[in-house]
């Protein structure tokens, strides 16, 4: 049950947020073993001559950039799992919204079990459901 949130900056490519959703969810359950069903994703774009690295827009420098956070349970990924993941990311981010500044990032968040949660139920509370259920 991951929320991704991702902020990209890519003047070139027009309409290209459904193309990154569907990445993204798709990323999450290869890697991660996230269910897509589960999956939500929200993204904002910001025009390139809004993000700076190292004191100069990406419109200056013909780049683009992102940063996509994914929260998921704590303790339900290997850190070899979340590595993949990362660098995977990278990857198909650098496919789709073109050319990458280098300091673009993927935050695996771990959230505690008690603390997160969908529909109402923290991932705790169905994981002790779950374990009683015959």
């Amino acid at each position: 049950m991951p929320m991704i949130q991702i902020s990209f900056a890519a003047d070139s490519r027009p309409a290209i947020e459904p193309q990154i959703a569907a990445r993204a969810a798709e990323l999450a359950a290869r890697w991660l073993g996230k269910d897509p069903a589960l999956t939500a994703v929200s993204l904002i774009r910001v025009p390139a001559a809004h993000w700076f690295c190292a004191g100069r827009s990406l419109a200056e420098q013909g780049l683009a950039g992102f940063w996509l956070d994914i929260r998921v349970t704590e303790g339900t990924n290997t850190k070899d799992e979340k590595a993949a993941f990362i660098a995977a990311t990278f990857a198909a981010m650098g496919e789709l919204i073109g050319p990458l500044y280098p300091e673009s990032y993927v935050h695996v968040v771990e959230a505690r079990g008690d603390a997160y949660g969908y529909a109402g139920l923290t991932q705790e509370r169905r994981y002790i459901e779950a374990r009683r259920a015959p």
